[in-house]
């Protein structure tokens, strides 16, 4: 017989994918510094790129890129912090701030070739460990 204040649904326990979603968490964070040395690097030292501003697939200075890379990279280090402090809106922000990490990239692909293809590819693990395991890092429901 079973009392009335018990659940009849049994606890929720950790699994094995919790470590892809703490792997999403600190990759969003390293992101985040990635995106900020680069941006900082565009703001102080436009010659150490491959191409000039004009052969970007988006033609802006390389302070407006060192700006926006900056600015994404704080932000993507705030949110990983969330997403390992288990915070689910910060999980799914994460998985949004890749997306667009990745097409800045891709944008900017002329610039960096090596580099922004090995972020793009991070950004898309990071997209899948925060979807596909995302609700797996919160016991609680």
């Amino acid at each position: 017989m079973t009392d009335s204040y018990t659940s009849s649904t049994p606890p929720r326990t950790a699994t094995g994918w919790t470590g892809w979603v703490s792997f999403g968490g600190i990759m969003l964070v390293l992101l985040g510094l990635f995106h900020a040395v680069e941006g900082l690097v565009a703001v102080f030292d436009e010659d150490y790129f491959a191409v000039p501003s004009s052969g970007l697939v988006v033609e802006v200075s390389y302070d407006v890129w060192g700006w926006v890379h900056f600015g994404l990279g704080v932000t993507a280090v705030v949110i990983g912090c969330g997403v390992l402090a288990g915070n689910r809106i910060a999980q799914y922000l994460g998985a949004i701030l890749a997306g667009a990490s990745a097409i800045i990239h891709l944008a900017f692909v002329p610039a960096y070739p090596v580099w922004s293809l090995i972020i793009i590819t991070l950004d898309v693990f990071v997209i899948y460990a925060l979807v596909a395991h995302g609700r797996e890092m919160r016991l609680t429901d």
